[in-house]
């Protein structure tokens, strides 16, 4: 027979184990916003946000450069999976040259020779993608900046703001950024943009987590089906700058009116998907109005998992990864290889301050940039 002071001590130990595995169960059902220290960065505290709505879908974002590090969402069976590319830590995303999981700004995307002109003056941007700028620039980017994070209230959501002063990166105003990243019910991420200025200044904010709906680091994405609600795209030159010209996508590897496999055509002997390695090219949204559109469906066959993007924005770049090339080491081991992500980066168009043409990215004193897109998640 047990003493019992030993069968006193088991039983505490059996219900205090008992008490701590539904603590730990409860804790991961519960929605809402947890934060947590998250390291340092340029002698700046960096605060970990872990959104977790009503089924267990999660997204974890950080307040360096508001990047997601993960998306866990369930596939056809209900078992979750995180399905972008990332770090578990913070130091795996310094440096960060794919962008992954980023806020990237002052202006998402290309501008042609680091230069534009505005109101009479030209402006000279750090280069950083051959002759051109990249993602606003080089070290004051929206990507490689500490933002403050709030939690929202009375949402599943977080608010990140930064000032970018006037002059930052070679861009003219000091410029207010509001971002709300908000995980709800109906298991959609909405990420809302807001930005006021007082100088005129070109803007195009986006996020660049890069997708794969089979789970992050498993395979390459070229079996994924995919939809884009556009029936023009902005060919590019040789150094990946649009021409001007909106092309028809018809009768070209660029059509995905209807449901095609991303990888049918991607390297097709076709002048942009050369010049493109893939693709990597901005298509001109179908839309009536200012509100939000489809901008894009993409199902994983495996999985079963959907993701449906739609956007108050005129253009979205669809880059399939084909600058990854395995020399990033990401979660759990997982080499990211040419092809294992695609991005679906909202925007305006590439250059715009250089292509009048273009729908305008200029932002005026006593206006606000407002955008809106919208990340929704399901299974079939």
């Amino acid at each position: 027979m047990m003493p019992r002071r030993l069968l006193l001590a088991v039983t505490l130990l059996v219900l205090t184990g008992g008490l701590l595995l539904a603590q730990t169960t409860s804790s991961k059902q519960n929605p809402g916003v947890q934060e947590q220290p998250f390291g340092t960065q340029g002698g700046r505290p960096v605060h970990l946000y872990t959104l977790t709505n009503s089924h267990g879908v999660e997204v974890k974002a950080m307040n360096y450069g508001g990047i997601i590090l993960s998306i866990r969402v369930p596939d056809r069976k209900g078992q979750l999976g995180d399905i972008v590319l990332g770090h578990e830590t913070l130091e795996g995303y310094i440096p960060n040259p794919p962008f992954l999981g980023a806020i990237v700004g002052r202006y998402a995307n290309r501008i042609a020779g680091g230069t534009f002109t505005l109101d009479g003056k030209a402006y000279n941007l750090p280069k950083n993608d051959g002759p051109n700028t990249l993602h606003g620039g080089i070290d004051k980017t929206f990507n490689k900046v500490v933002w403050d994070g709030e939690p929202l209230k009375g949402k599943t959501g977080v608010a990140f703001t930064y000032i970018s002063k006037d002059g930052e990166e070679g861009f003219p105003g000091n410029l207010k950024v509001k971002v709300t990243y908000t995980l709800t019910n109906d298991n959609e991420l909405v990420i809302e943009y807001e930005a006021t200025t007082d100088k005129a200044t070109p803007i195009n904010l986006s996020q660049h987590s890069y997708f794969n709906l089979a789970g992050e680091g498993t395979s390459d994405i070229l079996n994924h089906e995919i939809m884009v609600n556009a029936d023009r795209f902005t060919p590019v030159d040789k150094n990946l700058i649009p021409t001007g010209e909106l092309r028809p996508v018809k009768g070209t590897p660029f059509d995905f009116t209807t449901p095609t496999k991303i990888g049918a055509r991607i390297d097709d002997n076709y002048d942009q998907l050369v010049l493109g390695h893939g693709y990597d090219h901005n298509w001109v949204l179908n839309r009536t109005g200012d509100g939000l559109t489809l901008a894009a469906r993409v199902y994983e066959a495996t999985s079963g998992r959907v993701l449906e993007v739609s956007t108050t924005q005129p253009g979205v770049q669809f880059y399939t990864g084909n600058f990854l090339d395995g020399t990033v080491t990401g979660k759990q081991g997982h080499v990211y290889k040419r092809r294992y992500g695609f991005c679906l980066e909202t925007q305006h168009f590439p250059d715009s301050p250089n292509h009048p043409d273009f729908p305008s990215t200029i932002l005026k004193p006593g206006e606000t940039f407002r955008s809106k897109t919208v990340f929704k998640f399901s299974t079939k």
